[in-house]
């Protein structure tokens, strides 16, 4: 998993990097609001992989005295740190920017920029090259979130992408997914902005796309920060999967009741379950710890995201 996780990051690092410095080449040559944003947009992104290496570098880390259970949690951290200070942070300039574009519109540059082999061209061209490079390269880092995305998906038999967002621990994917399809969108709405405001030569059509480019970047990262909140917090399996442990767990032989059960994750695919059963009279300490045994065996058997399992006998 942590192995998929980096080569998916590495991917949206290597793009968002490369990106960066092409849109910011081009806003130079062109002044574009738009094209603006998707710098803000792309320096954003290229830095929330760099945290996002930093929780899967600390997540990795083997338990110690001082966190019994491991070090998961700090890709919860390092997520939630991405969304809220990265997505927003970027959202916001991008929204900002935008809105100023819109009240004081500056007239369209008909520039021209020489280049080597291409010779004399409009400096728009060059933001069509940049943009639609942009959407290949982030297709790519799209891809591959994307197969680890759907692996997930079919492992735990989701309905789809809407149901995986909701349940999956597995934040440094998660986050990953989201950045490269909303890298695909708003480089598509700087496309299209910087397109009609050329034909057109209202420079508005450029604005708009500055601000709507904001606005989407502010809602995906409220998105993130929620879904990595429940997770920081300590949440539990989703309600039908811990169901099933529970009547996994109550259906064993031996097992007269379940007094208590619980399940948190904590980190990426490391859910930690605990649970106190009352076994049937007449059962000796013996056969009480075989019995733990296999319906410890069990549930990792039905949830492989299980990682540690503490079952205390209720006498």
């Amino acid at each position: 998993m942590a192995g998929t996780s980096t080569s998916v990051v590495l991917a949206a690092l290597f793009a968002n990097g490369a990106i960066a410095v092409l849109k910011f080449g081009a806003y130079l040559l062109t002044g574009s609001p738009a094209m603006l944003s998707e710098t803000y947009h792309s320096i954003s992104d290229t830095g929330n992989q760099v945290f996002l290496l930093v929780g899967i570098f600390y997540g990795g880390k083997e338990a110690s005295r001082e966190h019994p259970f491991g070090y998961g949690k700090a890709q919860f951290f390092y997520a939630f740190l991405v969304s809220v200070f990265l997505f927003g942070i970027a959202g916001w300039e991008s929204l900002k920017h935008g809105y100023d574009a819109i009240r004081h519109p500056h007239p369209v540059d008909p520039g021209t920029v020489t280049l080597p082999v291409a010779g004399t061209i409009p400096n728009v061209w060059v933001s069509y090259a940049v943009l639609v490079g942009a959407i290949v390269f982030e297709a790519y880092a799209f891809k591959k979130a994307y197969a680890a995305m759907s692996a997930q998906i079919e492992e735990h038999e989701w309905s789809g992408f809407r149901e995986a967002f909701r349940k999956t621990s597995d934040v440094t994917v998660l986050t990953a997914l989201t950045e490269d399809t909303i890298a695909m969108g708003g480089a598509g709405l700087a496309l299209l902005g910087i397109y009609l405001s050329r034909v057109t030569g209202n420079p508005v059509y450029d604005a708009v796309a500055a601000f709507l480019i904001g606005v989407m970047l502010m809602g995906f990262a409220l998105a993130l920060a929620w879904e990595n909140k429940r997770l920081l917090l300590g949440e539990s399996l989703p309600r039908s999967d811990e169901r099933e442990l529970r009547e996994a767990v109550a259906g064993h032989e031996g097992v007269d009741r379940i007094v208590d059960f619980r399940t948190v994750y904590f980190g990426p695919k490391q859910v930690l379950v605990t649970a106190d059963v009352a076994f049937e009279p007449g059962f000796d300490t013996g056969t009480i710890d075989e019995t733990i045994s296999a319906i410890e065996a069990r549930l990792k058997e039905l949830e492989p995201d299980i990682s540690k399992v503490y079952i205390e006998p209720e006498i």
